[in-house]
């Protein structure tokens, strides 16, 4: 009897932890990624390897690597993004560097300047370089009135591709590889001094090593996120630099061939996996999150140790060269590169008020006729508005399934929850460019194509990673003794989540539901596959102006849209700061 008594006790206890089991949390996320991800990703792929009446062939892999324009976009593809990779590094490192020795509060301020132009739209940045590099441009004007004889014009080249790709992942750099340089202990470099070391060896051999961490996470992520790239080289380059994400769309909105399509989605995808393979077992995945990264092959080690030790002695040589000391050429580069940031975001508000018919920096005169083309025009504020509500929908979307799942990884505990932090964040490592083509199959055998509900399905997968990351963040640091305490007081699950765990994260709710709105607002590849060219969204609508009619309406409405970005981006970081500064008092 007492053995059956026992045995029930045992039972209850497991169903109770198997309902309360903090993954179940997970499940909905996962879900959705399920469906929204994984399957129309595999789908699209699987077709690949089908001919017309759904038999295997390799045909169309073999058209593929046979034609040598296709091999060619391939290489460009892959170049282009490490020729970007490294422009980032080698820009990005001084200027993260220099932040990572201000204030706390003047590191704030300029990361606003940082951030901003990293949350506006990548279209708006390029068209503005398009217009500020041209034959016509201030660049140009500028050599014109120096005495140069032809104007200059830069565009559609390899090197201005490649330029504006920097400009866009740049931020991206420095935010990944501040926090870890913002973490090393400054005592170690003082230690470095006392023992006789240089300024230069003890940045080297202590500051550089240490910073690793940040570096090869940046690389990773900037590497990947250039290999879908196609709205620049779309704008800015010549044919001979096309890529993948523009045969993509070739593939899929003129040929309509899926088969070809699912090929080059599929390499693509390949190559990122392989990509972040070789990274996890050179440095482990651990180095995206800050943690330590360390090279596993005493080979590399020891070459890194050799280079570092190189670099060291080549600084000392040039320092006791060099008749004045240059102290000054780091924050001056740093400034530089903020100020060449934001150049192109500030460039199109006085061309907004330009007299001109068309897009001219600086304009000739002043005008609020484009202003009014904008807001009189029906077209334009019809996809205005569309794009606010997909973006509020997106945005409360997001914020609750990666909410429900941030909350039940952070009380758990176990070795499968890197696993599925590694799911949530697949967005963000498969190109967006894949997935936007592969929403398109899977909903045009839904229905959903050009309809607002497919836009917000495609919307919540992009915008997942960000807002999940942010709301961990988040849990990780809460201090869930609260909830503890209001437990042996007598208060239920529920009402411990409602009276004491949402008020202390409210602040960072909002912050994520702003940057779910803000990515949404602005992103174009989902729109412009899913939309279908029926459902006009603000940046679709943007894209259609660069390609058809350029009017000084686009750079009115650019002006919309950065008045937007800024006003959300400065409560987003208000709301971050007020839920850091709760989570500190609670502790």
């Amino acid at each position: 009897m007492a053995e059956l008594a026992t045995t029930a006790a045992k039972s209850r206890l497991l169903s109770t932890r198997l309902r309360w089991h903090p993954l179940w949390l997970t499940a909905p996320g996962l879900l959705f990624l399920a469906l929204f991800l994984a399957w129309p990703t595999l789908k699209l792929m699987l077709l690949s390897f089908q001919n017309d009446d759904g038999s295997f062939s390799l045909a169309v892999w073999q058209q593929m690597f046979g034609a040598g324009i296709y091999v060619k976009v391939m290489l460009n593809t892959f170049i282009i993004a490490l020729q970007t990779t490294l422009a980032c590094l080698i820009v990005g490192y001084p200027a993260a560097y220099w932040l990572s020795q201000r204030r706390e509060a003047t590191r704030r301020r300029l990361m606003w300047l940082i951030l901003l132009p990293f949350w506006t739209s990548a279209l708006l940045k390029n068209f503005a370089w398009l217009v500020l590099l041209s034959r016509r441009g201030i660049l140009s004007e500028l050599l014109m009135s120096l005495g140069s004889e032809q104007p200059l014009n830069l565009l559609y080249t390899r090197g201005v591709v490649v330029f504006a790709m920097t400009h866009s992942m740049l931020p991206l750099a420095i935010i990944t590889m501040l926090p870890t340089m913002s973490g090393i202990d400054r005592g170690l470099l003082r230690a470095g001094h006392t023992l006789g070391a240089s300024r230069a060896q003890s940045f080297w051999r202590i500051f550089f090593p240490l910073s690793m961490p940040g570096v090869v996470a940046a690389c990773l992520l900037i590497f990947i996120g250039s290999l879908g790239f196609f709205i620049t080289p779309a704008l800015l380059g010549s044919p001979q630099d096309s890529v993948i994400g523009q045969l993509l769309i070739t593939q899929v909105q003129q040929l309509l061939n899926w088969r070809l399509a699912g090929a080059v989605a599929m390499l693509l995808l390949l190559v990122t996996l392989v990509v972040c393979f070789c990274y996890d077992r050179l440095f482990g995945m651990s180095a995206i999150s800050g943690g330590e990264s360390h090279s596993r092959s005493r080979l590399i080690r020891q070459l890194g140790y050799a280079m570092t030790a190189a670099a060291a002695k080549c600084c000392d040589i040039v320092a006791r060269l060099l008749p004045v000391r240059m102290g000054w050429l780091l924050p001056l580069f740093s400034i530089l590169t903020i100020a060449v940031l934001v150049s192109p975001v500030l460039a199109f508000l006085p061309m907004a008020f330009s007299s001109s018919s068309f897009l001219q920096f600086p304009p000739p005169g002043f005008s609020l006729r484009w202003m009014e083309a904008y807001l009189g025009s029906p077209v334009w504020m019809g996809a205005t508005l569309r794009s606010f509500g997909i973006a509020l929908v997106t945005g409360m979307l997001a914020v609750t399934v990666s909410g429900i799942a941030a909350f039940g990884l952070a009380r758990y505990r176990g070795k499968s929850a890197s696993l599925v932090v590694m799911t949530f964040l697949l967005p963000m490592i498969i190109p967006n460019i894949v997935t936007a083509v592969a929403l398109f199959y899977l909903f045009a055998t839904l229905g959903l194509v050009g309809s607002n509900l497919g836009i917000i399905l495609g919307h919540t997968v992009m915008a997942i990673p960000v807002v999940f990351v942010l709301i961990l963040t988040t849990f990780k640091s809460y201090d869930w003794r609260l909830d503890q305490a209001a437990g042996t007081l007598g208060a239920s699950r529920w009402r411990t989540l409602k009276s004491i765990t949402l008020p202390l994260i409210k602040s960072s709710l909002v912050a994520a539901f702003i940057f779910g709105f803000l990515n949404s607002f602005e992103e174009l590849t989902v729109a412009l596959f899913v939309g279908g060219g029926v459902k006009q969204t603000l940046p679709k609508q943007m894209w259609d102006d660069v390609l058809l009619s350029v009017t000084p309406t686009l750079a009115a409405a650019s002006v919309i849209i950065l008045a937007i970005v800024t006003l959300l981006f400065i409560v987003a970081e208000r709301s971050r700061r007020r839920a850091e500064l709760l989570q500190g008092e609670s502790l």
